[in-house]
């Protein structure tokens, strides 16, 4: 079971745990800072409004436990408010805008810039953020010079051969994948006898799709009554837990290599292929 501000992640790798003297002393050369995006918004009435933010910590918590004492990752506090106005009129939602959200997380970089960090994730687990936070990592690049990247751990796999081909395609939010989940790392969040079953009706176009090819914009109301996408009545905590080891150990061995990445050698990798 997870548990918050506890094990190594917290207690050797929690950025805001240190001193100033101590952070001002850090190597940063290669230091990567982790922020953790998520959201507080309904997941249907099985689940626990704080889902993603629930599911970006423990992952992190997780994965941070699997490197290598040498990789100098830091823990930031997490942003637990997204942009999540698609579930308004659903209760327990709770937004921030865009440009609020934006606002944040640029004023944090710039924190981070003038602290003598050279290198930020952010690490998002709520799918309403995607669009904003890629635009926000270029914006931290052109602004402050930082080498920053982009991550949801759910583009990461990990359920493969454990969730049905539906629920891969249409299962985004509060079904089999994040009930499993949340399951095994807080058991007593989830009210199992409230899960449902439900999915959008797609099956009769071509290009349309939720997340891929074609999207269209929708808030939750247009595309579930219950406020899920996906069946929840399939979760268990043993697929919660394997698809979380699966996905921690990918996740170690990228931060890795974000800490060893140097985004100055891609294009000196390039001139050299093309002088070949």
């Amino acid at each position: 079971m997870f548990t918050r501000y506890e094990g190594a992640a917290w207690e050797e790798r929690f950025l805001p745990r240190l001193t100033s003297k101590q952070v001002k002393e850090l190597p940063k050369e290669q230091a990567l800072v982790i922020l953790p995006v998520g959201a507080v918004e309904q997941h249907g009435p099985h689940l626990p409004v704080m889902t993603d933010t629930l599911i970006g910590e423990a992952t992190l918590t997780r994965a941070l436990e699997k490197l290598n004492e040498e990789t100098a990752v830091w823990l930031l506090p997490p942003v637990s408010y997204g942009k999540s106005n698609e579930h308004f009129g659903l209760p327990g939602t709770i937004s921030l805008s865009a440009s609020t959200l934006q606002g944040v997380i640029m004023d944090i970089a710039e924190s981070l810039n003038a602290s003598g960090f050279r290198k930020l994730l952010l690490f998002n687990t709520h799918g309403g953020n995607v669009d904003l936070l890629n635009v926000a990592i270029r914006e931290i690049r052109i602004k402050f010079g930082m080498t920053v990247f982009y991550l949801s751990p759910g583009s990461l796999g990990g359920a493969e051969g454990l969730i049905s081909p539906e629920e891969l395609e249409y299962g985004i939010h509060g079904g089999d994948y994040e009930t499993s989940i949340v399951k095994a790392i807080k058991p007593n969040w989830v009210q199992d006898q409230f899960a449902v079953r439900e999915f959008p009706d797609l099956s009769c176009l071509e290009f349309l799709t939720l997340e891929g090819k074609i999207r269209f914009a929708w808030k939750m109301a247009d595309i579930s009554a219950s406020g899920i996408c996906g069946d929840a009545t399939k979760a268990t905590a043993e697929k919660g837990r394997i698809i979380q080891e699966r996905i921690t150990d990918i996740l170690a061995q990228a931060l890795a290599e974000l800490c060893a990445f140097e985004i100055s050698e891609v294009k000196k990798s390039s001139e050299e292929a093309v002088k070949r």
